[in-house]
């Protein structure tokens, strides 16, 4: 209700849901997390995908064996994944950290605070705690949830304001079985696979693993319908991708 000549107050506008991806090397955020990442930007919102390392040393070894340098071989596979995120719909942010080992420093987390802190996201995608065959998964991880606690302090000094408590999830790492990974959460893509084995298709570098992550989804898409309930309408090959929860649900319903 106005009052005399009181103008209508004007409705705030409604800010684009943001995701954050935390990923340690170029093709990571393709192959665990691509469907997640389609998806929310097919619904308009804004994607970050915070990429510390370009894989240059260790997931590189088509150009290692190709004799490459080590610049060609970072330049090759920042290019692959800036079509990659062109093609899921999501910027994509270069640290150059190095691989093999990434080792966090203070200045690496104090950048990634600064991406918290300007993407104010609403979901944040990262590495899980433990995989055996890559220390530098569990070494984003860590940067990853450091970060977030970090953007939320008032004190911390790092430009941007503060963010809230954003929900993480883990995504799946290559050896599941191998890495404390529960499947938890089963997100249906299928309406976007096409775009994800199109960005898969950019990694020429990791081609070994297209068919891999093809047969991933396939069999997580099973699961899904498994425990999906009858009479869903859910297409009869069904693709999906899985994911697992560090911290508690908050729900005002169950469901």
């Amino acid at each position: 209700m106005t009052h005399g000549n009181a103008p209508a107050a004007v409705p705030r506008p409604t800010l684009a849901r943001s995701t954050l991806v935390v990923t340690a090397h170029a093709g990571d955020f393709v192959w665990r997390a691509g469907g997640a990442i389609a998806l929310a930007a097919a619904r308009g919102e804004k994607v970050t995908i915070a990429c510390l390392t370009f894989g240059e040393r260790g997931e590189s070894a088509k150009a290692w064996r190709a004799g490459k340098t080590l610049a060609e071989i970072k330049a090759l596979r920042r290019g692959e994944a800036e079509r990659a995120a062109a093609v899921l719909g999501a910027e994509v942010r270069f640290f150059d950290a190095g691989d093999y080992p990434l080792t966090a420093t203070a200045e690496l987390t104090d950048r990634l605070v600064e991406v918290y802190r300007a993407t104010q996201p609403d979901v944040v995608l990262t590495h899980p705690v433990e995989d055996p065959y890559n220390g530098d998964h569990p070494a984003a991880n860590r940067l990853a949830l450091q970060a977030r606690v970090l953007a939320q302090a008032i004190g911390y000094p790092a430009e941007g304001e503060i963010i809230g408590a954003p929900p993480v999830f883990y995504f799946e790492p290559h050896q599941p079985e191998m890495s404390g990974f529960r499947p938890e959460v089963l997100l249906d893509i299928t309406e976007v696979w096409e775009t994800k084995r199109e960005a898969m298709e950019c990694l020429a570098a990791q081609r070994h693993l297209w068919d891999y992550y093809t047969d991933l989804a396939v069999r997580r898409g099973a699961q899904l319908k498994r425990n999906a309930g009858p009479n869903l309408g859910l297409a009869h090959t069904t693709m999906a991708e899985a994911y697992m929860r560090p911290y508690p649900q908050i729900a005002k319903e169950l469901a």
